[in-house]
């Protein structure tokens, strides 16, 4: 199989495109530009080998990827910008919100915060007795709290902020002022073009998504025809080999780590000869970096694009005791770790280093859950469904930790030329 390597600037492009799914022309002309060049190089790339579809919109200066998964990542999807940290995901709440907003821009290109509000407001009220809408109250009265009526404002600011940062809508004014002032004027525009080309589903109304199971939902909604988001077909594309060729590459283009037993059939797609080559190939055109053992594939980006997680890198102390809690996983005897034992490992790193994780002293079991969730967003572990037990991958196998500890400071005000500072281990 011949090899297709992207050119340097594309292959960044294309990185960038996984995680954030859009290139807007004025806030990243350079990647834009570099799109354009290769325009009919990278839309063949991703649709030859993943599957997905890329849009390019020269009129309103934007490229959009519509990645299609059956299995969606539980960890990924909009977070909520905050002044400081990652963020948090968008709870469910303030996505369907997002939607309900899209919808009233699409009639109205041009709407104030509060006729968005009361018209958010009635669609909710007309279906929420149905369950198919969660209520939205904004006005405290009729039994309605001023809390609640503000948590509503500030879900549906969430919303349009999301929107915002998609480059989908424009606003006017502070949003945040919006949130604790009724009487706030701030006007929101969009433009039509912009939202049809948002959402790659098909129509969720033809789709009839109230009359088919929550589980099937996703499957559906990534069908690219009505005939092919029939339980039965849907069922019959995955277990195709072009379906587990797709949901295998996906996941070494997507995600941190793929397992190639993760098949429906006994051998897996991953540990074929084909397919261990071609998704090479695809990881090597990415400029992406794959570690591949018998059992599991580690996929990294060394520039940091393809992912917003900068595992191992960091001095927090939960960053600190996942690396801790990575150099005893290959050496453990089972094939999952308990909250409880990775606690009590923490101890005995605090009987030799008291001063590390001083913050943890009295909530270890905190720090234990902490860093077992920076491993499951690295891959190293799995979610079992006890949210105090976790599977650990095959993954584990492929780091190697060390611990150092850091030169003291220089004697001063608050330290002795005793005292000691343990840093973080390096893989």
């Amino acid at each position: 199989m011949t090899q297709r390597l992207l050119d340097p600037d594309l292959a960044d492009a294309a990185r960038h495109l996984i995680l954030t799914c859009r290139i807007s022309s004025a806030d990243d002309p350079v990647r834009y530009r570099a799109v354009l060049r290769g325009r009919r190089e990278i839309t063949d790339f991703f649709r030859t080998e993943l599957g997905w579809t890329l849009h390019i919109h020269d009129v309103g200066g934007m490229v959009r990827l519509h990645k299609r998964r059956d299995d969606v990542p539980g960890d990924r999807g909009p977070r909520l910008q905050r002044r400081s940290g990652r963020g948090e995901l968008a709870p469910a709440q303030v996505l369907v919100l997002a939607a309900l907003v899209c919808e009233q821009l699409w009639r109205r290109p041009r709407i104030s915060l509060r006729e968005l509000l009361q018209s958010v407001a009635q669609v909710c009220a007309a279906e929420a007795p149905t369950g198919r809408l969660p209520a939205f109250r904004i006005v405290a009265a009729d039994g309605v709290s001023k809390r609640e009526a503000q948590a509503a404002r500030a879900n549906i600011v969430d919303a349009i902020k999301l929107l915002q940062v998609d480059g989908e809508i424009g606003v006017d004014a502070d949003l945040d002022r919006a949130v604790t002032d009724e009487n706030a004027e701030v006007f929101i525009t969009a433009d039509r073009d912009s939202l049809a080309n948002k959402f790659a589903s098909l129509s969720p109304t033809l789709l009839s998504l109230s009359d088919r199971a929550p589980s099937q939902h996703v499957a559906t909604l990534t069908a690219v025809s009505l005939p092919d988001a029939e339980p039965d077909a849907v069922a019959q594309r995955q277990a195709s080999v072009e379906g587990r060729r797709l949901t295998a590459l996906r996941r070494v283009a997507d995600d941190p780590a793929a397992d190639p037993e993760d098949d429906p059939n006994p051998v897996g797609y991953l540990a074929t000869s084909t397919g261990r080559e071609r998704a090479l190939n695809i990881a090597a055109a990415l400029g992406l970096v794959a570690s591949v053992r018998r059992d599991w594939w580690e996929i990294t980006d060394p520039t940091g694009t393809a992912s917003d997680s900068d595992f191992p890198q960091g001095r927090k102390t939960e960053r600190q005791g996942a690396l801790a809690l990575v150099s005893h996983l290959p050496h453990h005897d089972a094939s999952e770790v308990t909250a409880d034992e990775i606690t009590t490992l923490f101890q005995e790193i605090r009987r030799d280093m008291p001063r590390w994780a001083a913050g943890y002293a009295e909530q270890l079991p905190v720090l234990a859950r902490a860093a077992a969730a920076e491993l499951v967003t690295a891959g190293l572990l799995r979610v079992t469904g006890d949210e105090d037990r976790w599977q650990i991958t095959p993954g584990v196998h492929l780091w190697r930790v060390r611990a150092r500890q850091g030169q003291p400071a220089r004697p001063g005000r608050h330290r002795s030329e005793d005292d000691s500072d343990p840093r973080e281990g390096t893989a």
